[in-house]
């Protein structure tokens, strides 16, 4: 190759990646899936499109996707917070296990009867489309703004990353049995395989997790080098549950919330880091994926692909979701959206190359059925979700934004840090003197800058817009002092009111003393019964901000939720019957 074809190769794939960074402002604007947009490029860019650029290396495209997947959900790993594991860690595993199972085969049910293949041949292709995309999900609703109740956000978040290791772990077995000439045990090689990958993803996930978060707490490295120490870390930890022939994608999501949820000086930079090489990977990815597909070859298979895709989308996913959730007694609303956010993205389409990197027959078909599937997928769920969300009325008026600050790390300190907070002109602590700033225990002010001089006698002083406050405070602080220092909602208060009521109630008031108070009658079994003892009954012990009940002529909705206590009601009148 000449020197001068690998500079313009170079010069292509920068320009498509800066394309593709400036194209998410439009996407913003319009609502529109990103992923979408990134896989069109690709497209655009191919052998049939505008950049004429023929690429069909398959086992390049294998070996990209897998690295840039693992990097995707360790990030996914690393913003996972350990108190989501409340409400929809046991949901969320459901789906990721069984609602990819009932997915599959649904789906690989479709195919069979639809394209006449063998029943192996298609659940591979039901295996092949039955992980999610939730990353996805998430950059949509971030893009419209919308935010979703705990229950339903956490559940989908976790699910994205803990659904793709049965996918693949499906699409591999399947892959095997397909290879195997005698049917004698093919039973066995399920459950060995299904024992193997998951086992090795947890045991591997686990220890090399905690490894690698002890490894950031303790080697003294220059800062910029943390970053990287936990990715190459993560990457090894993949790359030996795979080589061990273990679940990788498990085993980096795991350890990825191992690291995210371990207390390290450098936290604030390894999530930045990993945010921007997690966005990188997406990119090259769905860049790669569109210039592998040939837009001609998915012509003839239209309808069967458009089949499949409603059976999935309308059939396969809702059923999964109601079957997987059924014990955790979720309200219909947001089952039905859980459900719609079935959002294919990558995982489909490397798995698809699965069959054609192992020797199976129709190997071309799977490729271009799956990447047709996920194509729709994008188009229809993608552009719709942030709609049916506010059409399912699930969700809730956008909380205040955590205001910019300054982090600093104390070397040998792993437990507390230097935070230097801004006071903005509609924050809570303007004209609070210092020592009526309710900070945490274990934290304290220890200085204030005003117009760029220490103050003396901070702790009698006002303070007034464009202080700096300086706190050396605790690592579990940080969320707690950024509600004190940020800025008031720019939302209208009456959003607020409309959906979180008029009036706002202790939750240690009495139901009883309620209902007298508002006029109507409740039955007498309610007598002793607090309003969080029935709202925390009412929702199975995980009640979440915006869970709402009818209760005679009001109606309770939760409208603060702090340390696994219900701290305030909403109530909002309602019209007599």
């Amino acid at each position: 190759m000449a020197i001068e074809q690998i500079y313009q190769q170079i010069f292509g794939a920068a320009l498509l990646a800066l394309l593709c960074v400036v194209a998410s402002v439009l996407t913003r604007r319009i609502g529109a899936p990103i992923l979408l947009v990134f896989l069109l490029l690709g497209m655009v860019a191919g052998e049939e499109g505008l950049g004429g650029i023929r690429f069909d290396d398959a086992v390049l495209a294998f070996l990209f996707g897998n690295v840039a997947l693992a990097i995707i959900i360790f990030d996914g790993g690393l913003g996972t917070r350990k108190d989501t594991f409340r409400v929809s860690l046991k949901p969320a595993l459901s789906l990721a296990t069984l609602g990819v199972i009932v997915t599959a085969a649904i789906t690989g049910f479709a195919a069979h009867i639809i394209l006449n293949l063998s029943w192996q041949e298609g659940l591979l292709v039901g295996a092949i489309v039955g992980s999610t995309d939730a990353a996805a999900v998430f950059g949509l609703l971030r893009n419209a703004g919308l935010e979703l109740k705990e229950r339903t956000s956490a559940t989908l978040e976790i699910e994205s990353g803990s659904n793709d290791p049965m996918a693949i772990f499906l699409t591999i077995t399947l892959v095997h049995i397909l290879q195997i000439s005698s049917d004698i045990n093919q039973g066995w090689t399920i459950v060995s395989e299904l024992l193997r990958q998951m086992g090795l993803g947890l045991g591997i996930g686990f220890a090399g997790g905690h490894l690698l978060a002890h490894m950031l707490r303790h080697l003294a490295l220059p800062s910029a080098l943390y970053p990287l120490l936990a990715l190459a870390g993560g990457i090894t930890l993949f790359g030996l549950a795979t080589i061990w022939e273990g679940s990788g994608f498990l085993a980096i999501f795991i350890a990825g919330v191992i690291v995210g949820n371990t207390p390290h000086p450098y936290s604030n930079d390894l999530h930045r880091f990993h945010d921007g090489i997690a966005w990188l990977s997406q990119i090259g990815m769905f860049l790669m994926l569109g210039l592998l597909v040939t837009p001609s070859h998915l012509i003839p298979i239209t309808v069967p692909a458009v089949a499949i895709a409603f059976v999935l989308i309308f059939i396969a996913r809702p059923v999964a979701v109601m079957i997987s959730l059924l014990p955790f007694h979720f309200p219909w609303r947001e089952q039905i959206f859980i459900g719609w956010c079935g959002l294919r993205g990558a995982v489909p389409i490397i798995l698809a190359l699965f069959p054609s990197l192992a020797g199976v027959a129709n190997t071309q078909t799977y490729f271009e059925l799956v990447f047709f599937v996920v194509l729709i997928s994008l188009v229809l769920q993608g552009w719709t979700i942030a709609p049916m969300a506010r059409w399912l009325q699930i969700e809730l008026p956008p909380t205040v934004k955590e205001p910019e600050y300054l982090h600093l790390t104390i070397k040998h300190e792993q437990d507390k840090e230097l935070l230097i907070y801004p006071v903005l002109a509609d924050s809570r602590v303007v004209g609070s003197t210092v020592d009526r700033i309710p900070v945490a225990e274990g934290s304290e002010v220890v200085a204030v800058i005003r117009r760029g001089v220490l103050l003396n006698k901070m702790h009698q002083a006002q303070l007034i817009c464009d202080d700096q406050v300086m706190i050396l405070a605790t690592s579990n602080a940080r969320s707690a002092l950024g509600r004190l220092f940020a800025p008031a909602a720019h939302t209208p208060l009456l959003e607020s009111d409309q959906f979180f009521g008029e009036f706002v109630l202790r939750p240690e008031a009495n139901v009883v003393d309620v209902a007298e108070a508002y006029g109507f009658i409740v039955s007498s079994s309610l007598a002793d019964i607090t309003i969080e003892q029935y709202l925390t009954h009412h929702f199975h012990g995980k009640p979440v901000v915006g869970d709402q009940v009818k209760l005679g002529l009001v109606t309770l909705i939760v409208r603060e939720f702090e340390g696994g206590r219900i701290v305030s009601v909403g109530l909002k009148l309602r019209s007599p019957e």
